[in-house]
């Protein structure tokens, strides 16, 4: 069998079905599990003639680490898309892009959950470096929910090129981080922008940071100086939301 990675949970196994059944090579299914949402599933899967196992829910607790609900599928492992990918994605939007870019988020929890969120924002591309960041895997496509598998993720060799590319064609680079003077809800977040999130802890890199065009920040009422990038992300990214909607 070709490399593999085990994609785990209902949601994550069915959007892989519907949207990449061809890198899906063969699904487990606890045995005794008939409900509606499994059923579904193994519908697209005998579409596809898929491999299909009825196990013992044992087998699937040694196959994967979490919360697998009851299937597993052994998937060709997901490529990020390059920069050229970006590039050509951008040439055929018809409105104004809306990106996430993550400045070495490491933690593929929180990889998942930005993934997660960036699809219920509307995110046409999650842009990320390849050193040093998290890497799309199991974990990831479990806890995006399937996000991992429509919005796509770019992994780019050089950021701050990337970034400056991104310039060039208008979009507007707006990047977070404590000390910025201005909060997210008084910027403008409207048009061809970016939002730059920074690592877990660190924050953006210095060059990155120093390439936004404006900075901004999440106002922190409490005791905790800071919020999860996963939880900074949603926050900031549906005051885009509001503000482009407007």
């Amino acid at each position: 069998m070709a490399q593999v990675e085990f994609v785990f949970g209902l949601h994550a196994v069915q959007t892989k079905l519907q949207r990449h059944p061809e890198q899906v090579q063969e699904i487990w299914v606890q045995q005794g599990r008939e409900d509606q949402r499994l059923q579904k599933l193994q519908a697209l899967a005998a579409e596809q003639e898929i491999v299909l196992n009825i196990v013992a829910r044992k087998e699937l607790d040694q196959r994967v680490k979490g919360r697998h609900q009851g299937v597993v599928a052994a998937c060709t492992p997901s490529a990020a898309k390059t920069e050229a990918d970006l590039n050509q994605l951008l040439d055929q939007l018809s409105e104004a892009p809306f990106l996430l870019v993550l400045d070495g988020v490491t933690d593929p929890h929180n990889l998942g959950a930005c993934l997660r969120t960036a699809d219920a924002a509307g995110v046409h591309a999650v842009i990320a470096p390849k050193d040093k960041s998290a890497s799309l895997n199991s974990t990831v496509s479990k806890v995006a929910c399937g996000a991992a598998e429509s919005v796509p993720f770019v992994q780019v060799t050089n950021l701050a090129r990337c970034l400056k590319s991104l310039q060039e064609r208008g979009v507007w680079i707006t990047g977070t981080a404590g000390e910025a003077e201005q909060l997210a809800y008084e910027a403008n977040l409207t048009g061809p922008m970016a939002l730059v999130m920074g690592a877990e802890g660190d924050g953006m890199r210095r060059l990155t940071r120093e390439l936004c065009d404006q900075l901004i920040k999440i106002p922190m009422a409490g005791e905790v100086s800071s919020l999860n990038v996963s939880v900074a992300t949603g926050v900031c990214l549906f005051e885009a939301v509001r503000q482009r909607q407007g």
